[in-house]
């Protein structure tokens, strides 16, 4: 783990999330513990170097730090804030997204197709970081090193990464989402629909027929899988959107409420309020001192 924090200290001199030059590899860096922030997890794996993080989801707390891995298996929203850093060890982590073709086909290659059936289906699980999993990432990560092999040498180290992660303890919970007709697989994707599509009107019933079950059965495994009723998801998607227009693109809150998908400003005004704890330009304010404060 040290060596992993030195690596990405070296690329990552500054608090923010860094990207790299290998697409599904970011860096992400803080000097002090944080507020919670709301936030899409994507399909990845997570890896704290140096620090601690807490995830929550719904009702329930994750944490993970130092020789633990994080792995996320649908696109949800959370809350996610670093719990432990200082200027003399600030927290260090990486991501790195997972590609869900290629673990299908490494899957049924290996012809791991099914998971237990005592295993439940979790969206976010963490596991201990053993040394074979360690030893590629960083491999991965030193791979910044030589930019002209990384190209042809990352996807090599992420099918191995993908290996190690099926045949791990990670392993049932991948299986869940690749397994054909799983409700995980199921409710994936109806997740995808909704997050290329939470502009557009959403109508349960539709969901359910795109996800290929009854209604019924529908929101009992969404709601299970995901902790929210697939109107909540969306709404979440909705102002999570909302809140990074306005913060990245200066737009203001009468505007951005109809770009987002709502037909009310004050339908708009009152569940972001009750999302985030503020109206939207006091929360924007407040999110703009932050950022200002972390940056000195």
């Amino acid at each position: 783990m040290s060596a992993l924090a030195h690596a990405i200290n070296a690329f990552a001199p500054t608090d923010g999330d860094h990207v790299t030059p290998i697409p599904s590899l970011t860096f992400h860096r803080r000097h002090s513990p944080t507020e919670p922030l709301h936030c899409i997890y994507g399909f990845g794996l997570g890896v704290v170097a140096q620090g601690a993080k807490q995830v929550t989801l719904v009702d329930r707390v994750v944490e993970y730090g130092p020789s633990q891995c994080l792995l996320a298996t649908i696109d949800l929203p959370v809350l996610s804030r670093v719990t432990q850093a200082s200027m003399r060890e600030p927290y260090l982590g990486l991501m790195l997204a997972l590609d869900a073709h290629s673990i299908v086909q490494i899957a049924a290659e290996m012809q791991l197709l099914r998971p237990a059936k005592d295993t439940a289906c979790q969206p976010v699980t963490v596991q201990k970081l053993d040394n074979a999993l360690a030893d590629a990432l960083m491999r991965m990560v030193n791979l910044l090193n030589e930019p002209a092999l990384a190209p042809r040498l990352a996807p090599l180290i992420q099918q191995e990464i993908t290996i190690r992660l099926l045949t791990g303890p990670h392993g049932p919970q991948l299986l869940h989402l690749v397994a054909a007709g799983s409700p995980s697989q199921k409710i994936a994707k109806a997740v995808a629909w909704l997050k290329q599509n939470y502009t557009q009107p959403m109508h349960a019933d539709e969901l359910a027929a795109l996800a290929g079950m009854s209604s019924s059965t529908f929101r009992h495994h969404f709601r299970a899988i995901t902790g929210m009723s697939p109107l909540q998801f969306q709404k979440q998607l909705r102002l999570q959107q909302a809140r990074q227009l306005m913060l990245n693109q200066n737009l203001d809150a009468g505007h951005v409420g109809g770009l987002v998908g709502y037909e009310s400003a004050s339908q708009f005004n009152r569940e972001y309020s009750r999302l985030f704890g503020a109206p939207p330009q006091r929360d924007i304010r407040r999110m703009r001192v932050s950022t200002s404060q972390s940056a000195q």
